[in-house]
């Protein structure tokens, strides 16, 4: 631990000189901004500026991409109260109460508990983060091919099968995400190129991510754009009573506790944790009666829970190199960009990056606070923009982002038909998660794969020949069994309803 703190004190050196404080600031503005926006979610907006960090050096570029993935959840707090749309699925509980509290006319205390909640929840996610990740990444290095093959075969199975409703919905993702990081040229023998020598590199997860993220997304609200303007409720200046900060701060703290562990667990993301906060508050409550209505610790206790979420998916991330989430999946696709394999010698080999990119984690949350706060009012205004052009300048960026890649024309083909395949799954409510995670795991899930059949000359059952690969089988089992018992609970219990 001594070793840690004193690594994370160079970091700081590192991460406090002007240019990569600029980076910081510039991420943490951009990540607001745009994650304010109706519709773009942690995600999208990460996945829309992901291009801006190219021409930057690395320890810069992810201290900057670190401030927009922050600053997007900051961002979509502020969409849910006062407009009443989540931009992603972990803020709808935020939204519940919220949304309600704006239009009490309390949508000032409501947004500053969400920014106070979420420095609270990050900066202890952080210090968590800072704890575990070495310790983690120490632990894993002493790990061989197959137990690396069980637990990225884990990680795939359990973005699958816990997502939506429909677990034949999620495999066809999965597949399609698998199909798509298929392409290439692998050991001499072209694959899925059809004789295009453009795809014989593979096609690059830039494009992927800002076609299925933003073409898509983009695509789906002009199907179903509405002319008229959102209704945005004024802001005022957020400030807090002593009544407000005496009824947050015990959800704050219940909410980081209950976010951190499901950040990193893989597909843990951050709605059962929100929704596992908002259910813990109601329930120790002492005014029960005001949710529905608009209670503080409604919005208190799910907001910490989402970013604490969001450090904890940083711990499997930059430890064992597996995203649990689609922002953890960009982010991924980001440091490999650079030539960077997170994983456990990511912390011997490139100790100055990981240190300055923790430490820039505290800074840009300290920032988030400072700005969030005062321009709350500001970026309230960016939700009166006009959908047509708010997703024309989406499409605009998009395309030129994915162009910046390679500067081939045949990458705006691409973008343009896999952001069809995009809004084609939005359409038939496949979930987007599993493409994404397919599409970053499926070479290295293939390489493992090969590493353990090799050393063991083609014996097959030297995959489950180690004991955390055996463990590993046994809980991919129990997630597949669980999610098929609660699929049918819950349609069950769906039936009943409908019945009564």
């Amino acid at each position: 631990m001594s070793d840690s703190f004193g690594l994370l004190l160079d970091g700081f050196a590192s991460a406090i000189t002007p240019a990569h404080l600029a980076y910081a600031a510039i991420g943490v503005i951009l990540g607001t901004a745009v994650g304010v926006l109706p519709g773009v979610g942690t995600a999208m907006t990460v996945a829309l500026l992901f291009p801006i960090t190219y021409s930057v050096e690395p320890t810069g570029a992810l201290i900057m991409f670190a401030g927009i993935y922050y600053g997007g959840m900051y961002g979509g707090s502020t969409t849910s109260i006062l407009l009443n749309t989540p931009g992603e699925s972990s803020s709808v509980i935020t939204a519940l109460e919220g949304n309600k509290m704006a239009k009490n006319g309390r949508a000032s205390q409501a947004l500053a508990t969400a920014a106070i909640g979420s420095f609270v929840a990050g900066t202890i996610g952080t210090v968590l983060l800072v704890a575990l990740a070495p310790t983690v990444a120490h632990w894993v290095v002493q790990l061989g091919a197959p137990s690396y093959f069980a637990i990225m075969a884990l990680a795939l199975i359990s973005v699958t099968a816990v997502l939506g409703d429909s677990k034949l919905r999620g495999f066809i993702s999965l597949f399609l995400g698998l199909a798509i990081g298929l392409v290439g040229t692998t050991s001499g023998q072209p694959r899925l190129t059809f004789g295009n020598d453009l795809l014989a590199d593979g096609i690059d997860i830039v494009v992927v991510a800002v076609a299925i993220f933003a073409i898509g997304e983009a695509l789906w609200v002009a199907a179903h754009l509405r002319r008229r303007p959102p209704e945005v409720i004024p802001v005022g200046q957020p400030w807090m009573n002593r009544d407000d900060w005496s009824r947050s701060w015990r959800p704050w703290l219940r909410g980081t506790g209950i976010g951190f562990p499901f950040g990193a667990l893989p597909a843990g993301g951050a709605e059962i944790p929100t929704f596992l906060s908002y259910i813990t508050e109601k329930r120790l409550s002492r005014r029960p009666e005001e949710y529905g209505k608009g209670a503080i610790e409604g919005v208190a206790g799910p907001e910490a829970a989402n970013n604490a979420s969001a450090a904890g998916t940083l711990v499997p991330l930059l430890a064992i190199g597996l995203p649990t989430t689609a922002t953890a999946a960009i982010m991924l696709a980001a440091m490999r960009s650079y030539g960077l394999q997170p994983g456990p010698g990511l912390f011997d080999s490139q100790p100055d990056l990981v240190w300055a990119l923790l430490a820039s984690l505290f800074i840009g949350n300290a920032m988030l606070l400072v700005l969030n706060l005062p321009l709350a009012p500001l970026w309230a205004k960016l939700l009166q923009l006009p959908r047509p052009y708010l997703y024309s300048g989406i499409i605009f960026f998009a395309s030129l982002g994915a162009f910046s890649v390679n500067s081939q024309r045949f990458d705006l083909v691409l973008l343009l038909l896999l952001g069809f395949l995009g809004f084609a799954m939005r359409r038939f409510a496949v979930p987007v998660l599993p493409l994404i995670v397919g599409v970053i795991l499926g070479p290295s899930l293939e390489y493992q794969l090969n590493q353990a059949l090799q050393i063991s000359q083609g014996d097959v059952s030297a995959l489950w020949s180690e004991p955390v690969a055996v463990v590993v089988y046994v809980v991919m089992a129990l997630v597949l069994v669980g999610s098929v018992v609660l699929g049918r609970r819950q349609r069950i219990a769906s039936s009943d309803e409908v019945a009564s």
